[in-house]
């Protein structure tokens, strides 16, 4: 049931959005831009390596946008389309169920939810308003819809055995099949529930960030107001995502949640879209040596394409993080996380990825490192982290 004051001021806030012209497809274009900057013309050596790669991406919100993957569209950064472009083989879509106003990489405090409103201006169900939880699943069946709309051309991974029917069909089918898979950014659309991560593991979910930009039931975020470590719910969460085979997801963590997560998982995590500070000294990054304390534990730093993380929006600045993030972590720990649709400016959409590997030439890494880094490191950890059942 919504509440009369809830919807009244969200309503309040939707008619305003809209009287300043900002409907949801202008938001979407206001927020998810492609800088207009000129890029290097890919030379045929870099075109046949780079459509030789198995490459794959730990971010991207799409789901969170009212367009549709399977046809595609001018807005935005990824869709079927241009991750077929781009020869993206793995994509994890990121469920985003709450963004408060006013966020900011230093100190995000509890305010009235961007999300809400944009619920309501895309025409998201009523049960979707109030509810994180909700979004999520929403969000969880957008994607199976789209899955089921691209008659081949996309299809779920949930499974190791999923992954591995994936390689074989990318090898025999043109174009090649991309494999989806879901993730959610942060912990808060449990409402504070365990039960809940069962029926998001049904839907789909093989991903979870603990925290987003803001402090929650599991623990603090690295850009939230107190910062703090795993509360007793984020503990036992840990454990049931561990359980559960479920990757855990140390973006947006506080340095004290990343140290608790370390000291009691069993599994190793992943760091779905970030930087190295030893590349660019921003808040969103964690310490080098933390990245290094997670990569030894057999975890994934995922490097993403955007200026809070990489201080240079380029095809050569995210080469410059990958190169650092080598020689600081090892070939074998690096990875790549876009943020693609994340409310971020990028040098180039999904269909543009074969930059990167062209950079990355460029900064001198060896066809075997290139291999890893792009989507190779990411197809073993996911053979040896995902679940071996579909259900639980």
């Amino acid at each position: 049931m919504i509440r009369k004051p809830f919807y009244i001021i969200v309503c309040a806030v939707v008619l305003g959005l809209i009287a300043a012209g900002l409907g949801s497809r202008q938001i979407d274009r206001n927020q998810n831009q492609v800088l207009d900057i000129p890029l290097p013309k890919i030379t045929a050596e870099t075109k046949a390596l780079h459509d030789s790669l198995l490459i794959m991406d730990w971010h991207s919100d799409s789901l969170l946008w009212n367009r549709s993957l399977v046809s595609g569209s001018s807005r935005g950064h990824a869709d079927l389309p241009r991750l077929q472009q781009g020869n993206t083989g793995l994509q994890m879509f990121t469920i985003v169920s709450k963004s408060p106003r006013g966020q900011n990489l230093v100190e995000t405090k509890e305010g009235f939810d961007n999300i809400t409103a944009l619920a309501l201006l895309q025409g998201w169900p009523v049960r979707t308003w109030d509810s994180l939880f909700e979004r999520a699943m929403y969000q969880a069946m957008k994607l199976d819809e789209e899955v089921a709309a691209s008659q081949g051309q996309m299809v779920w991974i949930k499974t190791q055995s999923d992954l591995e029917k994936l390689l074989d069909q990318r090898n025999s089918t043109q174009p090649p099949v991309i494999g989806a898979m879901l993730g959610s950014e942060g912990s808060h659309v449990l409402e504070g529930n365990l039960a809940n991560l069962d029926k998001l593991y049904n839907a789909g979910l093989r991903m979870m960030g603990l925290q987003h930009f803001f402090d929650n039931q599991a623990g603090g975020s690295q850009s939230g107001v107190k910062k703090g470590g795993l509360t007793e719910f984020g503990r036992q969460l840990v454990a049931a995502l561990n359980e559960k085979q479920i990757i855990i997801d140390l973006a947006h963590s506080s340095t004290r949640v990343v140290e608790d997560v370390l000291a009691i998982s069993k599994r190793p995590a992943v760091v779905s879209h970030i930087g190295v500070k030893g590349v660019c000294d921003s808040e969103r990054n964690l310490p080098d040596d933390l990245l290094k304390a997670i990569a030894d534990q057999g975890g994934l730093i995922a490097i993403g394409y955007w200026q809070e993380v990489i201080c240079d929006v380029s095809p050569a600045g995210i080469a410059r993080a990958i190169h650092y993030a080598v020689n600081l972590l090892g070939e074998d720990h690096v990875a790549l996380g876009s943020d693609f649709d994340g409310a971020v400016t990028t040098p180039f959409d999904a269909s543009g990825i074969a930059q990167i590997t062209q950079a990355l030439i460029s900064a001198g890494l060896s066809e075997a490192q290139i291999r890893k880094v792009m989507g190779e490191n990411s197809v073993r950890f996911l053979q040896q982290q995902l679940p071996t059942s579909e259900r639980l």
